[in-house]
């Protein structure tokens, strides 16, 4: 599975976790803030809990990046006249 669908369904389960806790705790809140108070929650726990996915998420995008200005540049000289292997 791609790694920028893993961390966002891990950072959408944290979140669907936190609020679920939240909304069956008993005390006065308005739900609108229980749920504000469990969207700060879950990014806190996601940037603790979910590192891993971050840094494949991260290396996914370095790599697509690097192949695109591969082929850009190979375009770019293929453009220019210069003959490459």
């Amino acid at each position: 599975m791609n790694p920028m669908m893993k961390y966002t369904l891990a950072r959408l389960g944290l979140f669907i976790a936190a609020a679920a806790v939240l909304l069956v705790v008993p005390i006065e809140l308005n739900p609108f803030l229980r749920l504000g108070i469990a969207l700060i929650a879950s990014a806190i726990l996601s940037f603790f809990l979910l590192r891993k996915l971050r840094d494949d998420v991260a290396n996914q995008l370095a790599d697509s990046a690097r192949d695109r200005a591969d082929r850009k540049e190979k375009l770019r000289s293929a453009l220019a006249g210069e003959e490459q292997d």
